[in-house]
């Protein structure tokens, strides 16, 4: 988990989640220094800003992987940050907003983010230290089991 997030920290875990859906995440690790570097940081100030030219640069740049709308799914989740920073004061307050309802939660990022699915959302709220159901108890719920957060949430421990 990570210690006091910032909004920048919130943008990375998230788009950090986005870009593993559905591959390696050992690749994503193996290449995360050339995803920090292609996104400032994962700045969200920066990458708010991003226009076409910006996506067209990530399209090119090696080690990422090279899918247009994850990197413009990364640019809407910059901007939905910022939103939800000014309507609660923080992404904190946002999170805390559902209570303990983890449904609730979870479909309003899936309305509010790109690739905000559950696996995500979880991925991203428990990453930041946001309520989220005990890990058996939300298993039950999935297709298929998730090795990768199993070993997240033991590390965790």
């Amino acid at each position: 988990m990570i210690a006091n997030p910032t909004l920048d920290d919130h943008l990375a875990v998230i788009s950090r989640a986005v870009f593993q859906a559905g591959l390696s995440w050992a690749a994503i690790e193996a290449n995360w220094d050339a995803y920090l570097a292609a996104f400032d940081r994962f700045s969200v100030s920066a990458v708010a800003a991003y226009r076409e030219s910006d996506v067209e640069r990530l399209l090119s740049t090696d080690r990422l992987v090279h899918t247009k709308a994850k990197i413009e799914g990364t640019i809407r989740n910059a901007r939905s940050l910022v939103e939800l920073e000014r309507e609660f004061g923080s992404i904190a307050a946002y999170q805390a907003s559902f209570g303990g309802d983890y449904s609730a939660a979870r479909k309003d990022a899936h309305g509010r983010f790109a690739f905000m699915g559950d696996l995500n959302t979880y991925y991203w709220r428990f990453r930041t230290g946001a309520p989220v159901p005990e890990l058996e108890t939300w298993m039950k719920d999935q297709e298929r089991d998730h090795p990768r957060m199993r070993e997240m949430v033991q590390a965790a421990r």
